[in-house]
């Protein structure tokens, strides 16, 4: 972990949920390339129960024992205070913020008919407010700066997911919750510019604690040959959109997986009618049938192929 060249040389860099899999590959490919690592990680199982690790601790330990500068953060972000020490720490530490990426996240996936409020609660808490919270301290942050004159080079990077794109079957909460952190990245992207703030958001698919049970077959690791669904294959994606070099590009989400980006496309119009006056309910009926026939066919839901 040396050199001047490095694409994130200098920058300070949050990672929530650093602990394991995708957050753990994204903390260890930040400091490669030169940054300061907060490592932030609540220690907890698969559906968020407390678990006796500290696998913040741990990553932070394998940055240092690799020559790069990094310091564990074990707070619960999805609440005023811990969002608010997660920035603090970075602040009090390094002395500046750079770069947030929201990669916290678990797992109570149940079919609708028989998802508890409790599991749907708890999901949306840690993937969409454990989202917002962190990004609205952050903003807070680089508005200040910008206030006083010190306008930042600053990048945001959440995480959403195909199940937040085309929806999956038995995940109602986490598709709701990854569908949210898409709006909320544009809404951020627009409102952030201002203060030299980029968001973006990726949609990766990889091999973790989270998909394991999902798409078995799929993230089974190759005998041999390049493995597509190692989680370090979608953090490249991540240290660019956090580092200086992607200036310009804000408000994208983007689908990644092995080898593979792809730039997803939101909701655009499709076909429309207008008939300049209010339609009866047969009418409309028999418009949509028609728009419908000459729209394009969404894309299947995850697991009812």
């Amino acid at each position: 972990m040396s050199g001047t060249d490095r694409l994130c040389e200098g920058r300070v860099v949050i990672v929530t949920g650093a602990g394991r899999g995708l957050g753990r590959a994204h903390a260890l490919a930040h400091a490669a390339e030169g940054a300061r690592v907060v490592v932030n990680d609540l220690g907890v199982g698969l559906d968020g129960t407390p678990h006796p690790d500290s696998p913040a601790a741990q990553v932070a330990d394998e940055i240092r024992a690799g020559g790069g500068q990094a310091i564990a953060h074990d707070g619960d972000i999805a609440t005023t205070d811990g969002a608010a020490s997660l920035v603090r720490t970075a602040l009090d530490t390094y002395g500046r913020l750079d770069t947030l990426v929201n990669n916290a996240g678990f797992l109570r996936d149940r079919m609708l008919v028989n998802l508890d409020e409790d599991d749907w609660d708890a999901v949306l808490r840690v993937h969409l407010k454990g989202h917002f919270l962190p990004l609205k301290h952050a903003a807070a942050h680089w508005r200040a700066e910008t206030k006083a004159g010190r306008t930042p080079t600053a990048r945001i990077v959440n995480t959403s997911s195909g199940a937040g794109l085309l929806g999956s079957l038995g995940q109602g909460n986490y598709s709701a919750a990854k569908a949210g952190i898409v709006g909320l990245t544009l809404v951020a992207a627009a409102e952030l510019a201002r203060y030299g703030v980029q968001v973006n958001a990726i949609a990766p698919a990889a091999r973790t604690r989270m998909t394991e049970g999902v798409l078995a077959e799929a993230m089974a690791a190759p005998d041999a040959g390049f493995d597509a669904m190692a989680p370090q294959n979608v953090s490249p994606l991540v240290v660019w959109l956090g580092s200086t070099a992607s200036t310009g590009v804000t408000g994208r989400v983007f689908e990644t997986e092995g080898g593979r980006i792809t730039v997803m496309e939101g909701w655009h119009p499709g076909p429309s009618a207008d008939k300049g006056a209010r339609w009866s309910p047969e009418e409309a009926g028999a418009t949509v049938r028609k728009l419908l026939a000459e729209a394009r066919t969404p894309g299947p839901v995850y697991g009812s192929g």
